[in-house]
């Protein structure tokens, strides 16, 4: 069972590192905003397992990358953001384009009826990545 990492633990970790703060990485999703809504009208609960589903694949994936090994070597330190797409379409236009760039991503299709739900990229310094990103908004 993971626990959490107490302040007292922080602050003790931090004072006795040395050198410069590790760089920051963020594993970036986008989840279709349409399936929350009606005529789909997914549970919440269905929407964040298809966001995990995505996400650990992703990491998965590329699990020999070097960031996604720092991402992972710091539990207490891992930052995901939560975007939304409009539909399916646009998830997909935003998988072609990464793809294109070459930006290493996960496109989480949901079976069996093959239904594009969600977007994970690997971890990312976010100025690699924000600009593919920044005309979508948080998942609310």
């Amino acid at each position: 069972m993971h626990r959490g990492v107490g302040p007292a633990f922080r602050w003790a970790r931090k004072m006795a590192s040395s050198g410069p703060e590790p760089q920051i990485l963020v594993q970036y999703l986008v989840l279709r905003k349409d399936l929350s809504q009606a005529p789909f009208s997914w549970p919440a609960g269905a929407l964040v397992a298809q966001a995990c589903h995505a996400a650990t694949a992703a990491l998965h994936i590329h699990r020999d990358h070097p960031h996604t090994a720092a991402y992972l070597q710091d539990l207490g330190r891992m930052r995901k953001v939560v975007l939304e797409a409009a539909d399916e379409r646009t998830l997909k236009d935003l998988a072609e384009t990464l793809q294109q760039k070459n930006i290493d991503h996960m496109l989480w299709l949901e079976q069996p009826e093959n239904i594009a739900t969600c977007i994970a990229l690997r971890p990312y310094p976010k100025e690699e990545v924000n600009q593919y990103l920044k005309k979508y908004r948080l998942f609310k």
